[in-house]
């Protein structure tokens, strides 16, 4: 796949899984199985990237012991996964003319 899409698809993955509300990296990473296969070594930079374009904030708090890094989507990273929606929908759109499936 090519990067630039994939970059795409796991950034709108990211933000899907914490539209729910407040996560960490563990919680993202099993909430997304079944829709995409990620690992924490990816799931990190792409966390501090939407973290750092305003897509998401983020806090720690104490869990057993150690400090957990909590994520939340912002109302600019809500309006990115609305944008990643409307884009994919062209892509599909394009697919399908592509090879020919009816729609």
């Amino acid at each position: 796949m090519d990067v630039q899409i994939k970059k795409g698809v796991l950034d709108a993955c990211v933000l899907y899984a914490l539209k729910g509300g407040e996560s960490y990296g563990y919680k993202i990473i099993n909430d997304l199985k079944g829709i995409i296969e990620i690992s924490e070594s990816t799931l990190y930079p792409i966390l501090k990237r939407l973290e750092q374009s305003g897509a998401l904030e983020t806090y720690s708090r104490q869990f057993n012991g150690r400090l957990r890094r909590y994520y939340t989507l912002t109302p600019l990273g809500e309006q990115k996964l609305g944008e990643y929606k409307f884009d994919f929908e062209a892509v599909i759109l394009i697919y399908k003319k592509i090879f020919g499936e009816k729609q």
